[in-house]
């Protein structure tokens, strides 16, 4: 594409290949810009072509960058953050503030959305913007406002504010017991089909605060996302890890069962601001709620 001058690829696989670079993964990647994983592999691709050597390469946890990939992921990234600067600055202001949360997508789906109305009542005429990702927005690039996140404790970005530890713990769905019975140990339950998000590290540690080192691989699919594997052991897959947030209200009324007795917490949820708005009182307002509703274990 020759404009004024500039002879550039077709932005739209620009778009695709920043959203790559910056995710690490084709299929998150089609997540953040709303379309398919395949269209997004096929702009990197086509991108490639235009350029006329390789940008990414396949690895067992997605994609990395190229050292010509990394060299362009930089120019692309300014660029970006250039034309959103400018476009949020030329932008008429709204009539109402505005709140953007970045949330992780389990807590987002499960427990925020279903709270919406009750956000919107205590924040007034704030207009919320709710968006389920596992990654920390770019604050200096205005993605976000605030970011609640997930992580232990004693590793949290700088700036976070704790809000709650959670205990977590398996369950699987009455069918699914019925069919396999409920694993009646730490030996048995190692060896049931276990749903693991992108890897089964979360499980591995679970079974190591619980005393019990594997001896052999644990089984059961990789769904990627905290949701995927929820509605899995919802609907009768297996046996996934979650909290009270998450899935509290499917365990009281009786669509999922907790196996075992366990006291484990493998992280805990934070609060993260964008640095232009710490001391904003809207967030101030958020943060309060966020204190007032999360349950206490």
């Amino acid at each position: 594409m020759n404009v004024d001058g500039f002879n550039l690829p077709p932005l739209i696989m620009l778009r695709a290949f920043e959203a790559v670079a910056r995710m690490g993964s084709m299929r998150k990647a089609a997540d953040d810009i709303g379309v398919s994983h395949t269209v997004v592999s096929r702009h990197v691709r086509n991108l490639e072509h235009w350029m006329g050597q390789k940008l990414v390469t396949a690895t067992p946890r997605g994609v990395a960058l190229t050292a010509a990939g990394e060299t362009l992921f930089a120019s692309v990234t300014r660029a970006f953050r250039i034309i959103d600067n400018t476009t949020a600055e030329l932008r008429p202001a709204s009539p109402r503030a505005g709140l953007r949360i970045w949330c992780m997508p389990g807590l987002a789906t499960r427990w925020l959305t279903p709270r919406l109305s009750d956000i919107e009542a205590a924040m007034g005429s704030v207009e919320i913007s709710l968006r389920a990702i596992d990654r920390l927005p770019d604050f200096a690039a205005h993605e976000a406002d605030l970011m609640i996140g997930f992580g232990r404790f004693e590793d949290l970005p700088t700036g976070a504010r704790r809000l709650i530890l959670p205990r977590m713990f398996p369950v699987a769905s009455p069918a699914w017991i019925a069919s396999n019975g409920a694993p009646a140990d730490l030996l048995a339950l190692a060896q049931a089909p276990l749903i693991h998000e992108e890897s089964r590290q979360q499980w591995t540690d679970w079974f190591e605060a619980m005393g019990t080192r594997l001896s052999a691989q644990l089984r059961g699919p990789r769904l990627w996302d905290a949701n995927l594997g929820f509605d899995a052991a919802l609907a009768g897959q297996g046996i996934a890890l979650v909290t009270r947030l998450t899935a509290g209200s499917e365990i009281d009324d009786g669509r999922l069962v907790e196996i075992l007795d366990s006291k484990v917490q493998l992280g805990g949820y934070y609060l993260l601001a964008a640095p232009q708005r710490q001391g904003d009182p809207m967030l101030t307002r958020f943060e309060r709620w966020l204190e007032d509703n999360l349950p206490r274990e």
